[in-house]
């Protein structure tokens, strides 16, 4: 929809932390057709940070001001997961739009209520799984369509980092607001990529276990450093800090690693795309490279391309569908097979059993 030109949209951010300000508030911003009318948070002082920084808008602490505005029509939910579920279904139920930050909610469960919510309201309701918009997922997704990997038949992911628990003792380690650790906060970045390049196939079955081991005894975690810090050694540590598990669906099967943290002294972010005629390792958030071989020759191929601010794309579709009707990939109806994946694994780890739907 480049260069359609749409009557302004007033939109509210419920949520002023690091995710609204590194993203959502500059996307909308650098968007002419969108105009930011509230800042609300909790913490009031960051909503009152938000105005002062942009010089737009009005601070407030409860959000449902914001819903009570026939102004508003698009929402970005940029809170903590334990009410991502509870506030879209408000703003839904009150005739928004929403885009909200991923995971869509803690649990499956709290991902269907969602779905509910927007169907009954046939309001916009967008995931935040970003990498949907990101230049090079989309082409490694247009190759596998066209067949040049041939049949895709495993993908293999790995996100493991030596010592990166973020926030120790803060929300994002507390399974009551984040909903679990390492695999919902990573996890679900990797696995929405290898869904949507896929062509989000139906999962089958699934076997999972989650580890809570190097971060619980609080005190004794050793680190360089640590994003979403500092510490807080009288808060909770009951999530997964490693997590191993095996998906197969009606497309590839899908096998996966994952650590915040873990006794190896090495990073990894890479999702290899495995094809029989040839295969792909994206590194996450970068380049990728394509493996095929031809006339007795192995080749390795390094595809070179523009790469767009993927974060640009999400809220310009966002805010396109929200006049035009358009279904984008990021929509619950797609993004809840995530939801649904992610569940499983927690729920095939606490079983030791498999899983299957």
């Amino acid at each position: 929809m480049e260069g359609l030109e749409l009557e302004t949209i007033k939109v509210a951010i419920i949520g002023c932390g690091t995710i609204a300000n590194s993203a959502h508030i500059k996307a909308y911003m650098a968007n002419p057709n969108a105009e930011i009318k509230y800042f609300c948070d909790i913490r009031k002082e960051r909503a009152e940070k938000a105005v002062s920084d942009y010089q737009c808008g009005e601070a407030i602490e409860d959000y449902h001001i914001a819903l009570e505005d026939p102004e508003i029509e698009a929402v970005s939910i940029c809170t903590p997961n334990n009410v991502h579920a509870s506030i879209a279904i408000d703003c839904l139920s009150a005739g928004k739009n929403v885009l909200c930050e991923k995971p869509a909610a803690r649990t499956y469960a709290e991902a269907l209520e969602m779905q509910k919510a927007q169907r009954q309201s046939r309001k916009v309701l967008n995931i935040g799984v970003v990498n949907r918009f990101n230049t090079g997922v989309n082409i490694i997704r247009k190759m596998i369509e066209s067949g040049e990997l041939g049949e895709l038949y495993h993908v293999y992911v790995s996100f493991r980092s030596h010592r990166s628990i973020p926030g120790l003792g803060g929300a994002f380690t507390t399974k009551s607001i984040a909903g679990g650790g390492a695999l919902i906060d990573w996890g679900v970045h990797f696995l929405d990529i290898v869904m949507y390049c896929s062509g989000d196939p139906q999962p089958l079955t699934v076997t999972g276990q989650a580890y809570c081991k190097l971060g619980k005894n609080m005190a004794n975690y050793a680190y360089m450093n640590m994003w979403a810090g500092p510490p807080n050694y009288e808060g909770t540590y009951d999530v997964d800090d490693f997590v191993t598990a095996m998906i197969r669906t009606e497309g590839p099967s899908i096998t996966l690693n994952g650590a915040w943290a873990q006794n190896i002294g090495i990073d990894e972010m890479y999702i290899d795309f495995l094809g029989d005629k040839a295969g792909i390792r994206l590194q996450y958030g970068a380049d990728f490279k394509l493996y095929s071989a031809q006339n007795g020759a192995l080749l390795e191929t390094i595809p070179k391309f523009r790469m767009e601010d993927m974060f640009q794309n999400e809220i310009d579709g966002f805010l396109t569908c929200i006049r035009t009707g358009e279904k984008l990939p990021s929509h619950i109806d797609t993004v809840i097979l995530s939801s649904k994946i992610i569940q499983a694994i927690y729920d095939s780890s606490d079983k030791r059993a498999e899983v299957s739907f």
